[in-house]
């Protein structure tokens, strides 16, 4: 085993990015990770929690923490952004005795706040490496070239999330490296793409999501690859209406990191729920069988 560790699905995770959390799940316990739920989790506030109170916010977060202690494991793990976040910044605020007392007075009990928190993709990088994953590979994506984006928010502030460079992350581009997949350079690979503002403000996320697609475009990348839920509803399930309000005609799929990890693990297109993307997977597997067939 490379860790036990409590784990934080997320919202989303149960339910518009169902495939993100199955494909986690899977790729975990393909690579030694053992997983186990937070009992009684809850949503960690989400985006708009902390503009209204942030004290209830941080109480939100702080209550998985809270739940999560009462397990014997290494660390809490979570592959959304926005609930790892949350749930970073609620144990960076209560550091603060005075905000901690506050906190816990809307809880169970004390928090004692000594688990470390991580993303999955942390965890896989640090822990497992690119290099042992490469040698579990049985299916190489070569010839796939990937526009690799990491969204705003997971390295980011840096004295909080503390993982990776804030302003050019590579954990995603080596183990796309090591997975065999050709990895593109993508300039904008930190920049928003609009986040929750699709409703308040859809001409905001048409203009920052279409900007992503067309350097994705640019440097001829056969799909995007990314580990938050919201970027990639925004670039998956509003690319037609991008498209339409940029008169644009992309199709470019977007993948989860964990899916490719797990097609080039050898499992099923199928169990790791491929079909579920808007954009059709198939588009970038018959680019990547194109490259191949050239080659040889």
């Amino acid at each position: 085993m490379s860790g036990t560790y409590a784990y934080y699905p997320g919202c989303s995770g149960l339910g518009t990015s169902v495939e993100y959390d199955l494909s986690t799940r899977a790729i975990c316990r393909e690579l030694g990770i053992e997983l186990v739920d937070i009992p009684d989790w809850s949503c960690c506030g989400s985006t708009p929690a902390h503009t209204v109170d942030h004290t209830l916010s941080c109480a939100l977060s702080a209550r998985n923490i809270f739940q999560a202690e009462s397990l014997d494991v290494d660390g809490i793990i979570t592959p959304c952004p926005s609930c790892l976040t949350n749930l970073k910044t609620a144990s960076h605020r209560m550091q603060n005795d005075a905000f901690k007392a506050r906190v816990e007075r809307l809880l169970d009990g004390p928090v004692e706040n000594r688990l470390p928190i991580m993303s999955v993709l942390q965890v896989l990088f640090e822990t497992i490496g690119p290099a042992a994953i490469a040698e579990k590979v049985t299916e190489p994506l070569t010839g796939l070239r990937l526009a690799p984006y990491y969204g705003c928010i997971m390295n980011r502030p840096p004295e909080i999330m503390d993982f990776d460079d804030c302003e050019n992350p590579v954990a995603m581009d080596e183990l796309m490296t090591a997975l065999g997949a050709d990895v593109a350079p993508f300039p904008l690979k930190v920049e928003c793409c609009g986040a929750s503002f699709g409703v308040a403000r859809k001409d905001m996320v048409m203009k920052l999501s279409g900007r992503l697609l067309d350097l994705a475009e640019d440097v001829s990348a056969h799909a995007m690859v990314t580990a938050c839920p919201l970027c990639q509803m925004n670039l998956d399930l509003r690319q037609k209406q991008i498209n339409s309000a940029h008169k644009a005609k992309h199709r470019m799929p977007v993948f989860y990191y964990t899916q490719l990890i797990g097609k080039a693990l050898g499992m099923g297109e199928e169990s790791l729920m491929l079909d579920k993307l808007i954009v059709p997977p198939s588009v970038a597997f018959r680019k990547m069988d194109e490259v191949r067939r050239s080659a040889s």
